[in-house]
Formats: C-alpha cells, sequence, structure tokens
C-alpha cells in the first residue's frame, strides 16, 4: 500500500475499514480467477506498476492463462484507451514470464511427460518438464503433481524447502501438506495441482 493509503487508514480507520469490506463483499460471488483478472484491470487503469505484477501473478496462479489475460486487456480496451493497454503490454515483456513468450501462447494445453513411473520413490522430487518447475510427491499408489511456485508471490521453491511430507517457502513460510496440497500455516491457498494420468509407463501432466 502506498503511503497515502496508509496514511488514510490512520487517519480514518472507521471509513477506511468500511471501504476494505465493501470491496471484499463485492466481489464474494466470483471465482478467484474473474477477481484477480479484474484486479489486473484496475492496476492497469490506475498505472499501478507494483500492483499490475502482484495480481498478474495472482491471476496466473489462481489459474488464468497467459492468453486469458490479454484477452480481458483488449476486451477492457475501450475503457483503457490504448496508452495505458501499451503500458500494461510493457510491463508484461519486462517481468519475462515465460507463460506471455510468444510461441508459449500458441501451444494449446496438452499432456507432458513427467517422469517414468518406474523411476519414482516414496516422497517428493523437483523436476523441470517442458520449462515448467514441478514437485512430484508419491505417497503409497497416489501421485501428484505441484507447480512448485508459492502461491503467495510466487516465490519458486527449491528441493531443500520440502522436510517429510512437507513443503515450507523460504520467503515468507507458508507451509504446505504435500499430501493434499493445502496451505497448513501462515497462509490461506493451496498450491497449484495438475490432472495427471499414466500412459505407457509414463507419468503425464496436464498445461
Amino acid at each position: 500500500m502506498s503511503d497515502a493509503l496508509n496514511y488514510l487508514i490512520e487517519a480514518r480507520p472507521e471509513a477506511m475499514t468500511a471501504y476494505f469490506k465493501f470491496i471484499k463483499q463485492a466481489g464474494e460471488h466470483l471465482d478467484p480467477k474473474t477477481r484477480s483478472l479484474i484486479s489486473v484491470i484496475t492496476k492497469v487503469a490506475t498505472q499501478t506498476e507494483k500492483g499490475f505484477k502482484q495480481y498478474l501473478k495472482r491471476a496466473l496462479r489462481d489459474g488464468a492463462s497467459a492468453n486469458e489475460i490479454l484477452d480481458a486487456l483488449l476486451m477492457a480496451f475501450p475503457v483503457l484507451g490504448l496508452s495505458k493497454t501499451i503500458w500494461a503490454i510493457e510491463q508484461l515483456q519486462e517481468m519475462g514470464l515465460p507463460e506471455f513468450d510468444i510461441e508459449a501462447l500458441k501451444l494449446k494445453p496438452q499432456w507432458h511427460d513427467v517422469i517414468m513411473i518406474d523411476e519414482l520413490v516414496e516422497g517428493t522430487k523437483k523436476l523441470v518438464c517442458d520449462g515448467l518447475d514441478l514437485f512430484v510427491h508419491k505417497q503409497g499408489e497416489e501421485i501428484k503433481v505441484y507447480d512448485s511456485h508459492c502461491p503467495h508471490q510466487s516465490t519458486s521453491m527449491t528441493e531443500l524447502a520440502v522436510e517429510n511430507d512437507r513443503l515450507v517457502c523460504p520467503t515468507h513460510h507458508w507451509c504446505f501438506d504435500l499430501n493434499s496440497g493445502d496451505c497448513i500455516e501462515k497462509g490461506n491457498k493451496p498450491l497449484s495441482i495438475f490432472k495427471t494420468q499414466q500412459f505407457e509407463g509414463c507419468l503425464q501432466a496436464w498445461w
């Protein structure tokens, strides 16, 4: 938050508390992806660089694809105008997110080979698959594939963050249960999990 907003919160706590409560309740019937896409547009409208980058990553974590984000920007073009839309694209290019690479935008969701089933052992293993960092967690016969990025601020967590069946983000110590993907300490958002299947002895994930 800006210094000015912090000032208002201190100077007029009742009014500002009511305002933030209104904002939260106004979107309570929206799914997380839709809320995040709307937040991205509002940050473009005000050209708030830090907020735009924060909500852009949140939209990706909440399930929005790069193409959906671009579509949202273009749908808002009549309100945003050319200069603000171009500003948003410049921010995207500066961030260098692989999801917005031109070639990546042309790709359709598909099954990706992650690892051969007979190479998996009990526990958690970090892998890089087609440019994406993943955690593969095996518990008995159950296998889950998670995005390695923390849902809080998109920090990519390393294998050193794994202890038994727990994953702890080194940045703000959000803790996740790798058996379920749920956040069990500090935060309130689960890890992103990928749909999986086994094909000819290979574990595949869909994205």
